[in-house]
């Protein structure tokens, strides 16, 4: 049954989301670390990776909850975690014995507040979770297309889209889609950059994990994120150990509807570099359970113009100031769809989503 959510845990702006953040912390007698970003944001405000602790430091539970991580998302992902901060109900829930409740906002606040998904380095954080001591992947089959993919004009020609279309037709629709989203090192200036060192996010969440997750018995991670699949629909898709045993109890805690990327019945590829590749070797001894909490926005097409033309805007700042505007406003449409309808349904779901995590948490460890 619906329950009629406060809508106004969403935001106009980085700065706003931030704000309420932190006075949702604040009302709760919680204290917040920050991670201070060393940029300013696009209205000159302070930029940081703020961090909330609920529970004791030697709980054997974690549950931790990430906004932000591509950027624009954080739209989303923010208004969750505040709805979770002001509802007395949830937070009745997590105050038991052995477990902690941390609250990431803004893994990547640059690009949150600049309204990208990539961070200021121009990364996907989720692709740069990666061991960057060995050589850089070379990602031919990326290379065959870069040039369609973020063209010298913008919107691109006919004979880019066209160019796209025969690749997607030659290989398959997944197998493009792959090419193109699972990360690459190979164009700094291109879309879904994996990165050839860590970013500042990329050292902010290890730290930050340094800090909480090395004490604990089991983590369960939902990192929440939107631009894939029907629109309002939270995919549920599991990220951790490939393996049979934990992809059947990531089914158990989040249900049968639990998808897979290496299984093939994901609306995503398979990635390299995420967040989970990053946080599992950071904490050892903890049994992981991680979640990408997916919220679908507009067709997939439609999100991958607004990327290509957000790159080219990227590199060509001297774009007329209209073209700007109309990039961006396509942008922010394609990862944040603001109307009422959709706000319920992320919210209605998320919470679904935190409280099956509860139960998850409060099982038998390995079960």
């Amino acid at each position: 049954m619906s329950v009629e959510m406060d809508l106004q845990c969403f935001s106009a702006s980085y700065a706003e989301a931030r704000d309420k953040f932190l006075g949702a912390a604040a009302r709760r007698g919680l204290q917040v670390r920050s991670h201070l970003h060393p940029l300013p944001g696009r209205d000159g405000e302070r930029l940081a990776l703020d961090v909330v602790r609920m529970g004791a430091p030697e709980a054997a539970n974690l549950l931790v909850i990430s906004s932000g991580c591509h950027g624009i998302e954080g739209f989303c992902g923010s208004a969750v975690q505040v709805d979770l901060l002001r509802d007395d109900d949830w937070h009745d829930r997590c105050e038991r014995d052995g477990l902690a409740v941390l609250y990431l906002h803004a893994l990547n606040p640059h690009g949150f507040s600049w309204e990208r998904r990539v961070t200021h380095e121009n990364v996907d954080l989720n692709r740069n979770f990666r061991d960057f001591d060995g050589p850089l992947e070379t990602n031919e089959d990326y290379q065959a297309i870069a040039r369609l993919l973020v063209p010298e004009r913008c919107p691109p020609t006919l004979a880019s889209h066209a160019g796209l279309l025969w690749h997607a037709l030659r290989h398959g629709r997944k197998a493009i889609q792959a090419t193109i989203s699972r990360g690459q090192q190979v164009d700094p200036n291109g879309l879904f950059f994996a990165g050839r060192g860590p970013t500042w996010s990329h050292l902010a969440v290890k730290a930050v994990m340094q800090e909480h997750g090395q004490r604990c018995k089991r983590i369960g991670w939902v990192d929440i994120h939107t631009g894939l699949g029907p629109m309002g629909v939270g995919e549920r898709i599991y990220k951790g150990p490939q393996d049979a045993a934990s992809l059947a109890r990531a089914r158990r805690w989040w249900g049968a509807q639990v998808t897979s990327a290496e299984e093939g019945n994901s609306s995503s590829a398979v990635l390299g570099g995420t967040l989970d590749q990053g946080v599992m070797p950071a904490c050892p001894q903890a049994e992981y359970n991680g979640l990408t909490l997916e919220y679908g926005t507009l067709p997939g097409r439609v999100v991958l113009d607004a990327l290509r033309a957000d790159q080219w805007l990227a590199c060509h700042p001297e774009a007329p100031h209209e073209q700007r505007l109309a990039i961006k406003r396509n942008i922010r449409a394609a990862f944040y769809v603001e109307t009422d309808e959709w706000k319920q349904q992320v919210l209605q779901q998320g919470r679904e989503v935190m409280a099956a995590t509860l139960e998850g948490l409060a099982s038998p460890l390995g079960s």
